[in-house]
């Protein structure tokens, strides 16, 4: 089996039972596993019976530790990098030191593992394969509704704590009251849920039942919306190719199924 130096391990978003074989051997066989939070990765080692050394490495001194480890990579010690939960780098510290090691050809790879995006997404069913991932939504209702405006055509797929969650779908509701949502919470866990549903009802539903522990959230794209944007861009093509109204209404209404008078009536807006 090819050996690297640095090791990206994926540790379990809930179930601890998630972790692979070979995340276990590694973390077992590496000199030094940087995380997060080392309480919280030393319960996850002590279930292991791991005892391999643990450093800090969270965003409050994560520039500061990429010469410490780069000197200790290049002494020829092996590291894994792991965060709290689920895959490093997705909304977790790691790219600041990833990026260095990179220009210093150390060589790195990634373990295959849990992911909380991946496993929300696996229970949804939606009609296109392409999604915006955004991290933590900003805490401001401009910021977020400048957000939900630039990806209105994608599925929005984002992070949120309990606290807020709430505060976020009434912003998404005057956004748009017709945008359908989706809310997963404690994701592999005993009290694990899915709501899926128009943004009223899930504000209403959890009125009535407590929100808690981490969530991944997501926002349907709007149908409509990226329809009518793909038929201005067709209008204004067969204009172009100098179609008369009559024969543009005609030639989209019986390309994508549409009312040939609502069709007509778009083409002499344009």
């Amino acid at each position: 089996m090819k050996e690297y130096d640095f090791y990206i391990v994926p540790t379990p978003i809930g179930n601890l039972s998630d972790i692979t074989e070979r995340a276990i051997e590694t973390l077992r066989n590496v000199d030094i596993i940087a995380c997060e939070d080392i309480r919280v990765t030393q319960k996850l080692l002590n279930h292991l019976k791991i005892d391999t050394k643990c450093i800090s490495y969270h965003k409050f001194n994560e520039k500061e530790r990429v010469d410490y480890f780069l000197s200790l990579l290049k002494s020829g010690q092996k590291m894994a990098l792991v965060s709290d939960a689920g895959t490093p780098l997705f909304c977790d510290p790691g790219a600041i030191l990833v990026k260095e090691l990179r220009k210093n050809d150390i060589k790195i790879t990634s373990l295959p593992g849990a992911n909380a995006v991946v496993t929300f997404l696996s229970q949804i069913s939606r009609e296109e394969e392409d999604f915006a991932f955004v991290g933590f939504l900003p805490k401001t209702k401009t910021q977020i509704e400048n957000i939900l405006l630039k990806y209105k055509s994608t599925d929005l797929i984002f992070y949120d704590s309990p606290n807020r969650i709430m505060n976020t779908l009434e912003i998404i509701k005057e956004f748009n009251p017709n945008a359908k949502v989706a809310i997963g919470r404690e994701l592999t866990k005993i009290f694990e849920e899915i709501v899926i549903d128009d943004v009223d009802s899930v504000i209403e539903y959890f009125k009535e039942n407590i929100l808690k522990g981490e969530i991944v959230a997501m926002v349907f794209r709007t149908k409509s919306d990226k329809n009518e944007i793909d038929l201005d861009e067709k209008i204004n093509i067969l204009k172009k190719k100098n179609f008369k109204a009559k024969e543009i209404s005609s030639i989209l209404a019986a390309l994508y199924d549409l009312n040939k008078n609502d069709t007509y009536k778009k083409v002499i807006e344009n």
